[in-house]
C-alpha cells in the first residue's frame, strides 16, 4: 500500500505544529498546549517510522544487488544483512500502518488499573494479587513505573480490591485491552479433593486524567478524614490519615488510606476521582463508535468475560478474538506481549475497515 500521500499530509501538519509550539502564547492555555504537544510528539514518531521504513527498503534493494557481486567476501556481507532487513521491514510497515490510523487521544496517557475480586471468595482475592503482580512485571519489561495507590487486602493474603498507577510511554495504548472479567480455572490450595474451581477477577483500565481534563469544583465534593483500617501498625491505629472523597453530582466515592499522611491520601483520592470522572466522559463519547468495535476490543465493559487462565492445561484464551496460547506461567510473570500484539492486530484491522467505509 502506498502511504506517500498520508505521510505528506502528516509532514505538513507536523511543520504547522512546529511553528505553533514556538509561539509562547500557546502555553497561556494549558489544555490546548498539552494537546498540541501530544499531537506533535505522535507525528514526530510517525515520521521517524516512515523514514526508517524508507531507509530499510532502500538498503534491502541495495543489498540484494550487492549480493550478486563478483567479490565473494563483499557479496557475503551484503547477503548476511538481508534476513534481518526482511524481518524488519514488515514490522516497520505494521508500525507505520498503526501510526497513520486516526489517533486515539488516550493512547499515550498513563493509566490506573483497578483490580477487584469477583466470584470465588478467597481464591478470587488470591488471583487478584497474582494479576497485580503480572501487570507490575509487564510494566517492568516495558520500562514503565508503577505506584500502589490503594488496596483492600483479604484475610488470606490476596486483595479484595487494589488500584495501581502505571506511568511511562504509551501506557494506555497497551493496557487498554485488559478491561473486563478475567476467569481463572485451577485447583485451589485449600481444595482437599483436587477439584478444579472457577473464579473471576474484574479489571478496569482507566486513562489517567490530568487537571486540564477535569476541573473538580470544591462545592461538588465532600471530603472526610478518618482512621485507617486493616494492617499498618501503631501509625494506622493512632492517626486519622485515611481520606474519603464523595462527588455529590455523580455519587462517585473514593477512599485512600495506604499513604502515611493525610495530605498524600487526599492527593491520591482526588487523582483517582478525577480519573473516574474522565472515564465517564469517555464512555459517553465511546457510544458513538460502531457496536461491533465496542463489543470486540477496548469497550472497557467490566461485565464482559474477556480471558480465561486455565492452570491445569497451562492455557490462556482471549475470548474476544479466539486467541489461545500455552504459555500461562510466562504470562503470569509479565509476558503479556503476545496476546497484546494479537489484540492490536485485530483492532487495527477493524479501524482500517471503518476508515475505508
Amino acid at each position: 500500500m502506498d502511504y506517500s500521500n498520508l505521510i505528506r499530509q502528516r509532514n505538513e501538519r507536523f511543520q504547522e505544529l512546529e511553528h505553533r509550539i514556538s509561539d509562547p502564547e500557546l502555553f497561556a492555555d494549558p489544555k490546548r498546549a498539552t494537546e498540541t504537544l501530544r499531537e506533535h510528539r505522535r507525528l514526530k514518531e510517525t515520521l521517524e517510522i516512515a523514514k526508517q521504513l524508507e531507509e530499510s527498503e532502500r538498503q534491502l534493494a541495495d543489498n540484494i544487488e550487492l549480493a550478486k557481486s563478483d567479490d565473494e567476501e563483499f557479496a557475503a556481507m551484503a547477503a548476511a544483512e538481508i534476513p534481518f532487513l526482511e524481518q524488519e521491514i514488515p514490522r516497520l510497515r505494521n508500525d507505520l500502518q498503526y501510526a497513520l490510523l486516526p489517533a486515539d487521544p488516550n493512547e499515550d496517557r498513563d493509566a490506573l488499573i483497578e483490580i477487584r475480586a469477583g466470584a470465588g471468595g478467597d481464591e478470587a482475592s488470591l488471583f487478584a494479587a497474582e494479576l497485580l503482580r503480572m501487570y507490575q512485571r509487564y510494566a517492568e519489561r516495558r520500562e514503565w513505573k508503577t505506584e500502589h495507590l490503594e488496596s483492600s487486602p483479604s484475610e488470606v493474603g490476596g486483595f479484595k480490591e487494589v488500584i495501581l498507577r502505571v506511568t511511562g510511554e504509551e501506557v494506555f495504548r497497551y493496557l487498554k485491552y485488559e478491561s473486563g472479567v478475567h476467569r481463572v480455572q485451577r485447583v485451589p490450595a485449600t481444595e482437599a479433593q483436587g477439584r478444579v474451581h472457577t473464579s473471576t477477577v474484574t479489571v478496569a483500565v482507566l486513562p489517567e486524567a490530568e487537571e486540564v481534563d477535569v476541573q473538580l469544583n470544591p462545592n461538588d465534593l465532600r471530603i472526610e478524614v478518618c482512621r485507617s483500617g486493616g494492617a499498618g501498625g501503631q501509625h494506622v491505629n493512632r492517626t486519622e490519615s485515611a481520606v474519603q472523597v464523595f462527588h455529590l453530582p455523580t455519587g462517585l466515592y473514593v477512599r485512600c488510606e495506604d499513604g502515611r499522611s493525610q495530605g498524600k491520601n487526599k492527593e491520591k483520592a482526588l487523582q483517582i476521582m478525577r480519573t473516574k470522572l474522565y472515564e465517564m466522559k469517555q464512555r459517553e463519547v465511546s457510544e458513538q463508535y460502531s457496536e461491533h468495535r465496542r463489543s470486540l476490543i477496548g469497550s472497557g465493559d467490566r461485565s464482559e468475560k474477556i480471558r480465561t487462565y486455565n492452570f491445569p492445561q497451562s492455557r490462556v484464551t482471549d475470548h474476544r478474538i479466539g486467541f489461545t496460547a500455552h504459555n500461562l506461567s510466562a504470562m503470569m510473570d509479565g509476558d503479556v506481549f503476545e496476546v497484546t500484539a494479537a489484540l492490536q492486530k485485530e483492532e487495527m484491522a477493524e479501524r482500517l475497515a471503518e476508515a475505508s467505509r
